[in-house]
């Protein structure tokens, strides 16, 4: 089965918490602070594997989760770190971020690698907060909480050239006469179900890769059968063999069936509109209606575009469309990789706090909230210390005075009241 979207959690893990630790040894009763640091959470990272060619992996799992960094210990020292999560993915995988439909990243080069999903940092111990006036700190830090955001994983194939056309005009055949790869041939009108990857020798050391794109159908643009997922794949390719069938054995017109995927293309994207073209007049070795496969010939030489008569079957002009196709790809450029759109939280402008109201009461919240919280022991005198400070220095105090604080005044943090002292 072929899987080429997928949707999954990813976790990084959480930073270690930092350690309120105090020497203690024989002799020594009264020793200083000596709480290690917590350890930093693993990553989530994306690599590109060239064994995989499917996204089917991901159907049976949808959760990915980094390890936890380890709290600190005493004698400083720190936790462990929390070891990565490498994700296997096929090359031509595009991250999307699920809540903006951003792109995050293009995977496209085998052993690339990104981290999707960036580990929380350890807290510090108590080692950190000592002073020559706070000898003994009776606090930490607490770790960082590690990235998490659900994705959806697209698989767009990496091909040079796409063969398209209407089911059963002979791409499968032609395919398996120019490559190693075996579709899967039957004389039917649906269509292949799946894409097919072939390498192909144009001798002097070149190759290209070619893929089977399954038969379209009026209306694939609008997803009609499988239309989005079938025009997926074309989008990454840099040149389009165009096959059609010539032999009128069927009673269809290959103008018609030309312009009719043509427009499809066109329907879905601007630059398939704009994706340069052959034309394979396939089953030339069995024309049945001469005056259709010759009104086919004016009306492509009218186009512009290069034709090539040949016989998948038989292998008659293959070749040569093969040659012609490797020279025209020599003048085109690589394969398009996307460029990312999408900014990462910690890259974001985010205000470090906001204030709102809750009828009387005075709601601070945000980045700083919720690492002071993370760091302060309430019970401790020094650590309370430590949290009033903080607040001033970074502006809290005078922004709850202009939003109309005072003395007596409750303030909510984190779930936590307090009452405003001047």
């Amino acid at each position: 089965m072929f899987i080429d979207t997928a949707e999954i959690e990813i976790k990084a893990g959480n930073g270690g918490n930092g350690l309120v630790s105090f020497r203690r040894e024989k002799y020594i009763p009264d020793g200083g602070p000596d709480g290690g640091d917590g350890g930093k959470g693993g990553s989530v990272i994306f690599k590109v594997d060239k064994n995989l060619t499917t996204l089917m992996d991901f159907r049976y799992k949808k959760i990915y989760t980094a390890q936890n960094g380890g709290d600190g210990r005493a004698k400083k020292c720190s936790g462990k770190n929390g070891e990565n999560l490498t994700v296997l993915v096929p090359a031509g995988t595009i991250v999307r971020d699920k809540e903006t439909g951003k792109i995050i990243v293009d995977l496209s080069e085998e052993g690339e690698e990104f981290v999707a999903a960036k580990g929380g940092n350890g807290g510090w111990g108590n080692v950190h907060f000592a002073t020559p006036t706070r000898r003994a700190p009776k606090f930490a830090k607490n770790g960082l909480k590690g990235e998490e955001r659900t994705v959806v994983l697209e698989l767009k194939l990496i091909a040079d050239v796409g063969l398209v056309g209407f089911p059963n005009v002979g791409k499968s055949t032609l395919l398996s006469r120019v490559s190693d790869a075996r579709p899967k041939i039957a004389d039917y009108h649906f269509t292949t179900l799946e894409p097919n990857l072939g390498v192909v020798d144009a001798g002097e050391g070149k190759s290209f890769v070619i893929a089977d794109i399954p038969g379209l159908i009026e209306g694939a643009h609008e997803g009609v059968g499988l239309g989005h997922e079938f025009l997926r794949h074309i989008e990454r390719t840099r040149l389009i063999i165009h096959v059609a069938d010539i032999s009128g054995i069927e009673g269809r017109d290959p103008a018609e069936d030309f312009e009719k995927i043509n427009n499809e293309l066109a329907l879905y994207s601007e630059k398939l509109a704009d994706t340069p073209q052959i034309v394979a007049a396939n089953k030339s070795d069995i024309i049945q209606d001469e005056e259709k496969a010759e009104n086919f010939r004016e009306y492509i030489k009218e186009k512009g575009l290069k034709l090539f008569e040949i016989s998948a079957a038989t292998g008659a002009g293959v070749r040569e469309l093969m040659l012609y196709t490797a020279s025209v790809l020599e003048t085109l450029e690589p394969v398009k990789v996307y460029e990312s759109d999408f900014v990462p939280e910690e890259e974001k402008e985010e205000e470090p706090f906001t204030i709102t109201r809750d009828g009387d009461v005075f709601v601070v919240e945000g980045p700083l909230v919720e690492k002071l919280f993370g760091s302060v022991n309430f019970d401790d005198d020094e650590s309370m210390g430590y949290f009033e400070r903080t607040l001033r220095r970074e502006g809290v105090i005078d922004a709850l005075r202009e939003m109309g604080a005072g003395e007596g005044s409750t303030v909510r943090m984190d779930e936590t009241e307090f009452d405003f002292v001047e």
